[in-house]
This record gives C-alpha cells, sequence and structure tokens, in this order.
C-alpha cells in the first residue's frame, strides 16, 4: 500500500474502477504544474472520461501497465474520493455519518446501523470523529 492516491488514464472510459476527478470536486493537485504536465504529456484533460482516481488503499487495483501517477491528497479530499467510490447504501449511511458531526444524539443507532451496512470501523472513526474505542465497543455489541 502507499501513502499516495494515484491518478491513472483507463482504456476503457465506461469501467467502473475509480472514480473521476471531476466527480469528487476540487483537488489542489489537480492544479499543480506536475498533474498538468503529466496530462499533457499524456494527451488528457482533467474533464476527461478515462481519467480516474483511486485512494492508497485502493492503488492495487489499477490495471497494469496503465498509465499512472501518484498525487497527495489532504484528508478532506482523501474523503470525499471515498465517499464518491462507496455503494450507493453505505454513501448514505456515510452522509449519515458525516451529519453526525453536527449532533450527538441517537449516536449509538447511527453506529450499529453504519456497523451492519459494512461501513468499517476505521471509516465511521474518521467520518464522525468518535473515538475508536467507542466505535469498537458498539462493533462487539
Amino acid at each position: 500500500m502507499t501513502d499516495d492516491a494515484y491518478l491513472f488514464l483507463l482504456d476503457d472510459a465506461s469501467a467502473r474502477l475509480g472514480v473521476a476527478p471531476a466527480a469528487v470536486g476540487e483537488l489542489a493537485c489537480m492544479e499543480t504544474p506536475a498533474v498538468r504536465a503529466w496530462l499533457d504529456a499524456q494527451g488528457s484533460t482533467p474533464a476527461s472520461p478515462h481519467l480516474r482516481l483511486l485512494p492508497p488503499e485502493e492503488t492495487a487495483a489499477i490495471p497494469e501497465g496503465a498509465e499512472r501517477l501518484p498525487v497527495p491528497l489532504s484528508d478532506e479530499e482523501l474523503s470525499r474520493v471515498r465517499h464518491r467510490m462507496a455503494p450507493e447504501p453505505l454513501a448514505r449511511v456515510e452522509e449519515e455519518l458525516l451529519a453526525y458531526r453536527d449532533c450527538a444524539d441517537g449516536w449509538d443507532g447511527l453506529i450499529g446501523r453504519a456497523l451492519a451496512a459494512g461501513v468499517a470501523p476505521h471509516r465511521i472513526v474518521e467520518l464522525t470523529g468518535v473515538d475508536p474505542a467507542t466505535v469498537n465497543a458498539a462493533a462487539n455489541r
């Protein structure tokens, strides 16, 4: 596993791998000279349907031989990438977890639903800011 996310180009734009950077919103790395030069060298643009982005824990899925570039993402940018990649049921629960930051009422049920839906405990901690021990206790109930 690497600490960097990766931009990469897919031959088949219809493949469901990674997320289009444009779908994530503004990313600081997209404005860097390194990314702009890489895109120019590939004959691509930030809006290309072939351009995709994967978080560090998913980069092993990049097809062998695909053009790729490691890019640093802020914690907030990385959270948005992960959220866009989540399947719809998980994405809805993740939205609730993000909203949880603003209220503490009913956290027990929400964390239980998130765990039951398959959201990883470390992701719940990342989204809510809840103490990892609290999430682990809920997971062990």
